[in-house]
């Protein structure tokens, strides 16, 4: 009896569990559909992924301009010229230059970050030192602009203005195969090379542009490289400084040319240029075919006497003016502009606005100036 009713017990203990368990499944069933009706239901009534949206920003917004110095002619009117034109476009302007002082560069974009800036602009004294500051820009909602030199191995960069820079090496280059023909009779023609400096990402670009020029003709022996320095690590010049630039010139005279003379010099650009000569006529050689860079003035005058035989004009003013065009773009909500030129910065391809060099010399120096009337006043 005791069996039978332990028995009876456990059917009915069965029978329930079966009856809950099926109940469980019902509903679980149950839940399913409904979850797959209102996948179904949400699929059809969600739409395509609208396209990208920029929301642009107010009228006398602030602008951040962080160059690298005001060493040369270039960046201080590169200081007064975006001062001018963002005052005159209806913008804020906070322009700051670094003094070759990286540290000092990332403390003045963080306060531009600080200070409200909607677009930063950044020539940077090392290109590669900015990554973590720009990124932080980039996370306030900051577009970051690139001027005259790229900004490698960070994100945080919408693209970059600036001059051809393997095409500006290329001209320098030319420039001196042509000026050597002109003035230094029949090859072969010894000759020096110099670089600028290595923290410059446009600096081994210059070089590498100008060696696939020159490199054929030392080959065949057209050109020679008295002292064998051909690698830009040796021919670099730290900061750009021309100081640094007279005395390696100083040096490869004195050890190279007691018995020879030197035809001509490979130089990056217009201060140097003047260093390289300067140290050639202390050392009493003829003065040789120099390239250069820039258009400064005093080289200006130089390239019209005939002391330096040529330099590459990247005009200020167009540079400025371009990186302006985009910051109205942006301020308008259409976003950064289209452009053909990409560049691998390490971390992504950037957009690169590239506006073209022009070589100068003597002979064009009043057509490269004619819409310049300070620098064509210099052509006296």
């Amino acid at each position: 009896m005791k069996k039978r009713t332990l028995l009876s017990m456990a059917m009915v203990a069965t029978m329930a569990l079966a009856t809950f368990t099926g109940c469980g499944g019902s509903r679980e069933g149950a839940a399913t559909t409904d979850t797959a009706a209102e996948t179904t239901e949400e699929a059809e009534t969600t739409e395509a992924p609208a396209e990208e949206s920029f929301p642009g920003f107010e009228d006398g917004a602030t602008i951040g301009v962080s160059l690298p110095w005001l060493g040369t002619q270039n960046w201080k009117e590169a200081e007064e010229m975006f001062t001018a034109q963002l005052e005159e476009a209806g913008y804020k302007p906070i322009v700051q230059a670094a003094d070759q002082k990286v540290t000092q560069q990332q403390q003045q974009i963080e306060s531009m970050i600080e200070n409200g800036a909607k677009v930063i602009v950044v020539g940077p004294v090392d290109g590669s030192q900015l990554g973590a500051v720009l990124e932080q820009a980039k996370e306030a909602g900051v577009y970051v602009i690139g001027y005259d030199r790229l900004l490698e191995n960070t994100s945080g960069v919408d693209g970059v203005v600036q001059f051809g820079s393997v095409k500006t090496g290329e001209l320098q280059a030319q420039a001196l195969l042509q000026g050597l023909e002109e003035k230094k009779g029949e090859a072969p023609y010894n000759i020096e090379l110099f670089g600028g400096g290595p923290a410059d990402p446009n600096a081994p670009n210059f070089f590498t542009g100008a060696m696939s020029v020159l490199q054929p003709k030392i080959d065949d022996g057209t050109l020679v490289v008295v002292s064998g320095q051909t690698d830009f690590t040796q021919c670099a010049t730290v900061d750009w400084d021309n100081a640094k630039a007279q005395s390696r010139m100083d040096s490869l005279l004195a050890g190279n040319y007691s018995d020879k003379e030197i035809d001509g010099v490979l130089s990056p650009n217009d201060g140097i240029a003047r260093a390289i000569i300067t140290s050639c006529e202390n050392a009493g050689q003829e003065i040789p075919v120099v390239s250069g860079l820039d258009a400064e003035n005093e080289s200006v005058e130089w390239v019209w006497s005939g002391r330096q035989y040529s330099t590459v004009a990247k005009p200020t003013n167009d540079l400025v003016a371009k990186t302006i065009e985009i910051i109205d773009s942006l301020k308008a909500g259409n976003g950064m502009p289209a452009t053909d030129v990409e560049v691998d910065n390490g971390v992504k391809n950037v957009r690169i606005y590239e506006l073209p060099p022009v070589v100068v010399t003597k002979d064009n120096a009043k057509e490269v100036f004619a819409n310049d009337p300070s620098r064509l006043e210099l052509l006296k």
